[in-house]
């Protein structure tokens, strides 16, 4: 084979691999990041297609953007993809009426085997939104900065999950990174919380974007 040939094989090669898996480049944990740059829309702005809701919450679409809200009665619930994902960059778009109890969840396989990027005020431990909630073992991580939120508009979760990593930033700032293997797999979704002293909560979400993160074998996850 002389060089020529054997210079574009090697590069056809290179592409396909590139073109198969887009990876991106692990950050470095610090104090601020920014959203991933790319990745797919899973709420197309305009029904629920591809969501399932669990439960007695009200989700609905409104113009443009997923809203929840408790049911009849203060009941709660889940909207949950249909789909599965392992490793991935999330960023989320949302903002929230007040007083709330309310979430991603991520990894999500069961109520007792998931992971939430909280959206909350709790007092016992003092924890805000960004928070990560694992089922059993309450906070991983904590946000104790209230400063970071926006409670009268938009605000940005981003969740980065690769392998046992867990990452979480709120509005730009990293408030969560812990390593746990409760969940390594599952679906992504939003939770309404039961109470009469939510009654009032409504979760406005205008933006669900993933990024698949490819694994050391080279495949997305």
């Amino acid at each position: 084979m002389n060089k020529t040939l054997l210079s574009l094989t090697v590069l056809a090669t290179m592409l396909t691999a590139t073109i198969g898996c887009t990876s991106l480049q692990p950050r470095q944990p610090g104090s601020q990041s920014g959203p991933a740059a790319k990745g797919t829309s899973l709420f197309n702005g305009k029904d629920l297609s591809g969501w399932e809701a669990h439960g007695g919450a009200t989700w609905k679409v409104e113009k443009g953007a997923l809203v929840g809200t408790q049911g009849p009665g203060n009941a709660p619930g889940d909207l949950l993809t249909k789909a599965s994902y392992r490793d991935f960059d999330l960023t989320v778009t949302y903002k929230i009426d007040w007083p709330a109890n309310s979430g991603v969840w991520f990894r999500y396989q069961s109520p007792q085997k998931t992971y939430q990027a909280d959206i909350l005020e709790y007092k016992k431990p003092v924890a805000y939104s960004g928070t990560i909630y694992c089922p059993g073992k309450l906070f991983i991580a904590i946000n104790d900065n209230k400063e970071l939120v926006d409670r009268d508009g938009w605000n940005t979760l981003r969740i980065r999950a690769q392998g046992d990593h867990l990452q979480v930033w709120l509005n730009g700032h990293l408030v969560g990174d812990v390593h746990d293997q409760t969940s390594d797999c599952g679906k992504i979704g939003f939770q309404i919380h039961p109470g009469d002293q939510f009654a009032k909560m409504k979760i406005t979400v205008r933006e669900v974007i993933l990024q698949p993160i490819c694994n050391a074998q080279g495949a997305a996850g």
